[in-house]
Order: C-alpha cells, then sequence, then structure tokens
C-alpha cells in the first residue's frame, strides 16, 4: 500500500493499488479493470492541488511514466502533449523548437492534465486560463474506450473536459495551440497599496499580463507587469539568485517559521516584509518570467469574481483580516483574466478577478478563508477547483450555469462513477 500526500501536506491517501501506465493501451487496460472489479480510480499528477480532488480512494493512476511530446506541427503551432508531462517538461520541450505557451500561471510543477483539469490560470485581462489554448483532448473514458474531442468533434465533451475535474475519464494526450516564442519586459517594484487599487482597472487594461500581491499587514504592494519586447535581458545569475532563492525562499521562509513560533510577531515581520520589497526590470523568454521558484510552503483557497466586484471584494477582506484571531503571514495574490465558454471554468460567461490568500503551512488558517469565502460568495464567487474550499454541488450549481450540462456529459461518460472519490461526490453531488 502507498502512502501520497499532496504538496502542502493538506490531503493525503493510501490506495490499494497503484497503476503506472506507459502507454495508452495500459490506462485503458488499467481503467476497464478497475471498471470491472467495481472500484474506483483517480488520475495522479504532481499534487499541487490543496483539495483533495487526487485522493485515491482505492486505485491511482500515476502517470510519471506517461510523458513528453508526441506531435509538432511548426506550421500551425499545434503540439499533442502526453498528459503526464510537467509545465516545466513541457516549457523545456517548446523551448527546443521555438514555440511557447500564450499564458501561465506562475508554478510550473503541475501536470499538464492536472493543470487544465482544475483550471490553472496566470493572469491577462485579454487572455483566458491554460485551459482555453487547449485544440483537442484525447480521454479514456470509464469502460476503456479511447475518444478524442474538440470544438468540431464532440463539442460538449470538448466544453466539459477542458476543465473536467478528471470526474469524465483520464486524459491521456492535450493538443494545445502554442505561438512562436516570444520575450517578456517584466517590471516588478512596490507601490503604495491605496495608489495600486485606485489604478487597479486601467492597469489590468493597459499591461497583457498584470497583478499585485499584498501584504495584510503593509501599506505596500508588490505589483508586476510584463508585456512583449524584442530583446532579453535577462537578470544576471546573481541577482536572480539573491532575489529569487535567498530573498523570496530563504528569507522569507526564515520570517514566516519565526511568524509560526511567535504569532505575536507576524504583524511586524509581514509589515517589515512589505517594506522591504525591491524594484527589479528585466526581459527574458516568456516562461521563465511567467514562472516563479515557490520553495515555502502554504495552504491557499482563490475564488474568482466578477471583476467589476473586485475591489469592494478586497475592502472587506482588508476590513477582516485585523479582526482574525490568529495573524495572517502570507500576501495575498490578485490576478485578472477574460471571460470563456468553458462550461466549469472559473471565468465563464464574465471577465474575472482571482484573489488567492494563503496562510503559511502549519499556521492555523480556517477563520480567515471562511471569512474570505463569504465575502467572495457575496458576489457569486467561484472557487478555484484545485485549492481550498468548503462549497458543495447545492452551491456551485448556482454559480455555474452550465453545471447540469457537465453532470449530464459526466453521466454518459462515467455512468457508474469509476472516477469519483469523496471531493467529486462533494462539489458534483453523490446521487
Amino acid at each position: 500500500m502507498t502512502r501520497w500526500t499532496n504538496w502542502a501536506g493538506t490531503a493525503s491517501a493510501s490506495p490499494q493499488h497503484v497503476h503506472q501506465p506507459r502507454s495508452v493501451a495500459e490506462i485503458a487496460a488499467a481503467v476497464e479493470g478497475v471498471a470491472a472489479a467495481g472500484r474506483t480510480v483517480r488520475p495522479w499528477g504532481s499534487g499541487h492541488s490543496f483539495t483533495a480532488i487526487a485522493v485515491a480512494d482505492s486505485d491511482a493512476l500515476d502517470l510519471r511514466y506517461w510523458t513528453g511530446i508526441e506531435r509538432v506541427d511548426l506550421e500551425t503551432g499545434l503540439v499533442t502533449v502526453r498528459s503526464g508531462t510537467t509545465i516545466k517538461q513541457l516549457n523545456a520541450a517548446l523551448d527546443a523548437v521555438g514555440l511557447a505557451m500564450t499564458n501561465l500561471g506562475d508554478i510550473d510543477a503541475q501536470t499538464i492534465a492536472g493543470a487544465i483539469s482544475t483550471g490553472t490560470h496566470g493572469t491577462g485581462a485579454k487572455l483566458g486560463g491554460i485551459a482555453t489554448q487547449i485544440a483537442a483532448l484525447e480521454l479514456v473514458l470509464a469502460d476503456g474506450s479511447v475518444v478524442t474531442c474538440s470544438a468540431a468533434e464532440k463539442p460538449d465533451l470538448f466544453a466539459a473536459a477542458r476543465v473536467g475535474l478528471g470526474a469524465l475519464g483520464v486524459i491521456t494526450t492535450v493538443t494545445l495551440q502554442c505561438e512562436p516564442s516570444f520575450v517578456l519586459r517584466a517590471q516588478e517594484r512596490p507601490e503604495p497599496l491605496e495608489q495600486v487599487l485606485e489604478g487597479f482597472h486601467d492597469f489590468a487594461d493597459e499591461n497583457e499580463h498584470f497583478e499585485f500581491y499584498w501584504f495584510p499587514y503593509g501599506k505596500n504592494a508588490l505589483v508586476k507587469r510584463n508585456n512583449r519586447c524584442e530583446t532579453a535581458e535577462p537578470l544576471s545569475k546573481v541577482r536572480e539568485f539573491v532575489d529569487y532563492q535567498i530573498m523570496e525562499n530563504v528569507a522569507f521562509g526564515g520570517l514566516c517559521r519565526t511568524g509560526r513560533l511567535m504569532p505575536r510577531l507576524v504583524r511586524p515581520l509581514n509589515n517589515f516584509a512589505s517594506n522591504m520589497l525591491s524594484a527589479r526590470e528585466y526581459s527574458d523568454t516568456s516562461h521563465r518570467v511567467f514562472v516563479t521558484a515557490r520553495n515555502v510552503r502554504f495552504t491557499e483557497t482563490e475564488y474568482a469574481v466578477p471583476r467589476e466586484s473586485v475591489l469592494d471584494v478586497l475592502a472587506e477582506l482588508r476590513s477582516v483580516v485585523p479582526k482574525l484571531k490568529d495573524p495572517v503571514m502570507f500576501p495575498v495574490e490578485v490576478r485578472v483574466a477574460a471571460a470563456d465558454d468553458i462550461w466549469l471554468s472559473t471565468a465563464q460567461g464574465r471577465d474575472s478577478a482571482y484573489i488567492a490568500i494563503h496562510q503559511f503551512v502549519g499556521m492555523p488558517y480556517r477563520e480567515y478563508f471562511s471569512a474570505f469565502e463569504k465575502i467572495a460568495g457575496a458576489v457569486g464567487g467561484r472557487p478555484h477547483w484545485g485549492k481550498m474550499h468548503d462549497l458543495d454541488a447545492g452551491v456551485l450549481r448556482s454559480r455555474y450555469p452550465h453545471f447540469d450540462d457537465f453532470l449530464r456529459v459526466r453521466k454518459e461518460t462515467d455512468p457508474n462513477r469509476v472516477f469519483t472519490n469523496t471531493y467529486l461526490d462533494r462539489v458534483l453531488g453523490s446521487a
């Protein structure tokens, strides 16, 4: 029996069987065998979801040996990648052929299938999440059959499976619409929080990629603006090491551990971190700008709210934080995304702002997360599928116009719930 724990330590499992397929045929055989035995199976990626979405009650499908690029079409930019490939591996492979993803999040440890299945996204007012860059999917369904879907072929399955929570089948390959490699200029600097909030919508519209981090007891925000340019002028290796490894990981991790040991110091330490933010400007290959090393572990919840509501939500959150019994060590991250048409995408049908709140691992978070969930819920906020939340199918149905369409496709592809687990029973319903 194999013991599995996710990255944040918020979910664990001891499945009775762990399958490690190396081909589509082996994936199909494993699924067919599980279904015939009346058991359930969950695919494993990198364990970077904070929820129990990957917890396997009886069988797990470990896709670590199902990786790599299958096809590249340099003329169209279409790239077909195996589902167990991490985004880091994918970026390296795309680099080698002169291609890139249009938009990415800031972590590259996830598998491509895990990232799209949970709705992973970056930031950009005119851009969608990673799932919006999918041109086609191949899946193994509960009966062991292999199907492909796209906007033209099985469009309902495509609308559901791009953010499918692993509830419809096992994704075997993802065909992505990529583009020629490009360079991003990164401008990162501390700015007064009030100034950032006042100009938020203009900043989001004026930059291809805009986001900011706010330390809850500080007056400054770390603002990041990324825009395309022609020439790469990367940080020196020394500056990169000092800024990202020493300051953002070693030093900040030390502050967090101190705050965990002595909670009364969290507020001054958080304010100190806010005041120590420094400016930097550089340009580099796109994925090197998108992605940031995250070695300090934390717990997280994130909600997508209608973009027009973001400032009201942040105002309420700011009023709540000082009243919490347990102080907050980690910053709040705010990003934006364009509306899309994917049924369970958090940006489905509306331009969205994403507010992600965090707490250092091992520190109390439930009061904070619960308070934020109520604030976001009042404006119809939708929780990130891979981040912590307490909502169930009854609430989620009211927030997703195509929720029942998704359940219909699920019933067609997995009538006996071969791919379910406790988390999916809660968010999609157990009946």
